[in-house]
């Protein structure tokens, strides 16, 4: 923290630093400091991700807009805003407690502070996972073979938060990132399945309703036609 307040070159270059040289990064770390940093650093992450999906949902770059239309997929781009903001501050502290499990199975530090500082250096991901979601409107595989990467990604970094700031044992931290990465590839074969289900289900619903009201209208014009010949008899 700067002297009197939030020091947001500190935290960019920080963010760079976490993406680019996590090694280095984690290994020099300050564990210690308070609780203000990271939720400040939670909430900013949080924002800029949640930004980035409502520009996406508005452009109707989201699988959401692409499978139900612009108007759900703008609301669902506004929920997400409020809800990555909220999630992030929720997310800080619950993933401290997750991450303090996960250092005390690796002989490391279990301190409830510096678990949540790593966390919050951790969540840089949140705002460049949303950059790249716009792919699952694009092509729903796509997305998903990125968000793939980008949780793998993630792993990668927590392997070297594990090591490197919180000390914890090099060889049950690989084992620990090895089931977590086979468990996020079980999920996200499991959640394309049902996405790609979805989807199916709300294109045949689209097109049921087209041909229910072509029948309609085309029912409408006969009855019309019928009635104008009536009309007709009747005169003569």
């Amino acid at each position: 923290m700067a002297e009197g307040g939030f020091d947001f070159k500190k935290f960019i270059d920080d963010s760079k630093a976490v993406l680019t040289t996590p090694k280095e990064y984690f290994s020099s770390m300050p564990t210690s400091g308070g609780f203000v940093e990271p939720l400040i650093k939670a909430t900013i992450y949080g924002t800029i991700a949640g930004v980035i999906s409502l520009i996406w949902s508005m452009l109707k770059l989201t699988a959401a807009a692409g499978a139900f239309g612009g108007m759900i997929g703008g609301g669902v781009g506004v929920m997400a805003l409020i809800g990555s903001i909220i999630g992030a501050i929720i997310g800080l502290f619950v993933g401290g407690v997750i991450l303090l499990i996960v250092s005390a199975i690796c002989g490391g530090n279990t301190n409830y502070e510096a678990n949540v500082r790593v966390t919050a250096a951790l969540m840089v991901l949140s705002p460049v996972n949303a950059l790249l979601s716009f792919t699952s409107g694009i092509n729903l595989w796509l997305g998903g073979l990125i968000g793939l990467a980008v949780s793998l990604y993630g792993l990668y970094l927590l392997y070297h938060a594990i090591v490197g700031a919180l000390k914890g044992k090099e060889g049950t931290a690989k084992v620990i990132t090895i089931v977590l990465a086979a468990l996020v590839g079980l999920v996200l074969i499991s959640a394309l399945t049902c996405a790609k289900a979805v989807s199916t289900i709300g294109d045949k619903y689209q097109a049921d309703s087209e041909k229910y009201l072509k029948q309609n209208e085309e029912t409408l014009k006969d009855f019309n036609k019928m009635m104008e010949e009536l009309k007709k008899q009747s005169d003569q």
